[in-house]
């Protein structure tokens, strides 16, 4: 969490948009043929960018303008050999502007949303090895958007879903709350919504990510060697495939047959575009793993180098950092405290009672407090979500020149068991001086060309930061760890 900022999530009427939108028939812009879908081309539009807004508070955009433009260039490159901007597709698909973002993530990922909006992550940026594997990648995405997937997934969708996610959203309409289940798709709901394509898709995908690099004049079947990346992530993480890649079809049938494909148009078009040594420099600095300056946890406290301030994080609890707010998840998900920034609000009493005046609020317990020298109000009530009653205890706190939230819920018939690790937790919140934690700096990729050859361990393994491993690194160099290397080969470092 490098920043707190107000997040707004998916209103129940996008949601609606989503799932109860009418049947439309429309032209599919990559087959050319007539088909029904969840909603229309101009709905497809509306939903990206409202949505757009939301996933960059979400995750936040990595502050790298070249980087940023450099994305976008290759993105456009592919989109123009899409099926998206060819002359026998409609008006209405060709005026289509697209936005190719860089998530300030550590996440190996890459996902679409309706109406052009394209990311990637800087996790996955670090762990290419060329212009070639991105040029695949986005193009893959925009084979989502010419696909329609999105529209196509909605109209499939089944009104369990819309309950599931309406559930969850209740909880935030009244309280700010993250819903659990929400939780449990990595706190997004773009995620939710648009990343669980069907296989076909995703073959689709594949095949339209290959083509569109192909034309393009690159080496497509460089593309096939991330996929082998993506197997060897999972297997470190004990995991057959990512979490992300759940709907996916296997890395190791998508390698073969990515090969297959690259090959298919090899014999049609010249593929020669690798550009290595370009897109090294293009990620040399780029910050690998999760960003302390962000916030980080160690020895249970959670740390805010830039915002200056920390907490205990209770024994056992999952943290959840993202850019708007920091969530603490028991181990069997029953309790969940989150912190983030009141918005609008001159007081820490003001925002109590923002919250103590909602409709569905009732209030236990308030009143006036102090938090190791910060002025507080402290806040316990039951609030109605989900079909169920939901007690929480909040504190609020006045600091740095904002007004900070702390809250914690769980059922009510479950509440008593938390309050105490809540208290703690929240009464715990203070400063930070210690220059260790204000100077703390994050691992960063540095490439460099080796001067003497040698086996890829005894190369780096001198030179490693804590907690990072030879293997990991081996798979964001995409080779093995005791594969031979030849000296003047340029190679990603970390330090």
């Amino acid at each position: 969490m490098y920043k707190l900022q107000y997040f707004k999530y998916i209103t129940g009427g996008l949601l609606l948009a989503l799932f109860v939108a009418a049947c439309v028939v429309q032209r599919n812009p990559v087959t050319g043929n007539k088909r029904a879908y969840g909603y229309s081309w101009e709905q497809e539009k509306q939903i990206g960018a409202e949505a757009d807004p939301q996933i960059i508070a979400q995750y936040g955009l990595y502050p790298d303008e070249k980087l940023s433009n450099y994305v976008s260039s290759i993105g456009q490159k592919v989109l123009a050999e899409s099926h998206l901007r060819r002359d026998d597709t409609p008006a209405e698909y060709r005026s289509l502007e697209f936005h190719f973002r860089v998530l300030d993530s550590p996440v190996v990922n890459a996902f679409a949303l309706p109406g052009g909006y394209i990311y990637v992550t800087r996790g996955l940026l670090s762990h290419l090895g060329n212009e070639a594997q991105l040029a695949v990648v986005l193009g893959h995405e925009v084979g989502h958007v010419a696909g329609r997937h999105a529209s196509k997934r909605a109209l499939q969708s089944q009104l369990g879903q819309l309950g599931l996610i309406g559930g969850a959203i209740i909880g935030q309409e009244v309280l700010g709350l993250p819903g659990q289940d929400l939780l449990s798709a990595g706190g997004s709901v773009a995620q939710l919504l648009f990343l669980s394509y069907g296989r076909d898709d995703e073959r689709e995908s594949d095949r339209l990510g290959v083509e569109y690099a192909a034309l393009s004049g690159y080496e497509a079947a460089e593309g096939a060697e991330f996929f082998v990346s993506l197997k060897r992530i999972g297997e470190q993480s004990g995991q057959s495939i990512p979490g992300f890649m759940s709907t996916h079809p296997d890395p190791g049938e998508r390698e073969v047959r990515i090969k297959e494909m690259a090959n298919e148009w090899g014999a049609r078009v010249p593929m020669t575009v690798v550009d290595r040594d370009e897109y090294l420099s293009m990620i040399d600095n780029i910050v690998y793993g999760e960003d302390p300056r962000q916030g980080y946890t160690e020895n249970g406290v959670f740390y805010h180098p830039q915002l200056r301030f920390q907490f205990p994080v209770p024994a056992g609890y999952s943290v959840i950092n993202q850019p708007t707010q920091v969530v603490m998840v028991e181990p069997n998900q029953k309790a969940i405290a989150v912190l983030s920034l009141a918005q609008n609000v001159s007081s820490a009493a003001d925002a109590a009672q923002k919250i103590a005046s909602q409709e569905g609020v009732s209030v236990v317990e308030s009143g006036r407090t102090t938090v190791n020298g910060n002025t507080a109000y402290r806040l316990l009530g039951d609030a109605q979500s989900n079909n169920q009653i939901v007690r929480f205890l909040a504190y609020y706190i006045e600091y740095g020149g904002n007004v900070y939230q702390i809250l914690g819920y769980a059922a009510k018939t479950d509440f008593g068991a938390y309050q105490d690790t809540f208290t703690r937790t929240m009464t715990g919140f203070r400063s930070v001086s210690d220059p260790a934690v204000l100077n703390v700096q994050p691992i960063r990729v540095n490439v460099r060309s080796v001067s003497n050859g040698g086996t890829f361990s005894n190369l780096v393994s001198g030179s490693l930061p804590q907690k990072v491993s030879v293997e990991e690194v081996a798979i964001l160099n995409q080779v093995g760890s005791s594969e031979s290397i030849e000296a003047g080969r340029k190679l990603k470092f970390v330090r």
